[in-house]
């Protein structure tokens, strides 16, 4: 009974292929954790979720598992999760070189490290989906989905185009992002918006797991 509506949303054939589905999530922040809570509500259960840091007071306000403050963001979202495969660590060009990709249908990229991105995107781009910047920003219904070189009016997506361009990059995977100004000039977040790119993230990877973009 817990997927039955998924189930009857998508057919039953669709849903077994989700079930079967193997997902890498890399990061489960404030937009990480939205979308492994959205794919594991889905029917996506096999899914291996990296991190290295521990919850945080400051990520009470946009951070799913974020009461659990000192502890482990893998570890605890595994215990919240039954069946989720946790992976602590630091994920950084040298993690992506030696990281076996290859057991994964897709790679879900929720990091903030431009560098990492981009020896993801060199390794892995044909399984990627990728968030560019979600802070700093209120307005979740300016979200977009295009593929990373046709991203607008993100800094940050404009920093990993160039990164790309300067390496002669010549991949094509879906980034979401926003184009909506920053709204300050320091750390700031609203879960409306860091949440709704998490559920975007899901919304494209179970798109992309049934074959229909």
């Amino acid at each position: 009974m817990r997927y039955a509506r998924c189930r009857e949303l998508l057919g039953d054939e669709a849903f077994a292929r989700l079930r079967k589905a193997k997902v890498l999530l890399l990061g489960v922040g404030g937009v990480g954790g939205f979308c492994l809570d959205c794919l594991y509500r889905s029917g996506v259960t096999d899914i291996t979720i990296v991190d290295y840091d521990t919850f945080d007071e400051t990520n009470q306000n946009r951070q799913i598992g974020a009461e659990a403050v000192g502890e482990s963001k893998t570890a605890h979202l595994a215990d919240r999760y039954p069946g989720v495969t946790p992976l602590e660590a630091k994920i950084d060009p040298a993690w992506v070189e030696r990281f076996d990709f290859t057991p994964y249908d897709l790679v879900i990229d929720a990091i903030d490290d431009i560098s990492a991105k981009i020896a993801l995107a060199q390794k892995v781009w044909p399984k990627l989906i990728s968030a560019t910047g979600s802070a700093k920003k209120v307005d979740p219904t300016l979200i977009e989905v295009a593929p990373i070189f046709k991203t607008h009016g993100d800094p940050f997506a404009r920093k990993i185009r160039n990164e790309l361009k300067k390496r002669r990059f010549k991949g094509r995977y879906p980034a979401v992002f926003s184009p909506e100004a920053p709204r300050c000039t320091t750390k700031g977040s609203f879960v409306a918006v860091t949440g709704a790119f998490g559920l975007t993230l899901c919304s494209v990877a179970v798109r992309r797991l049934l074959g229909e973009i």
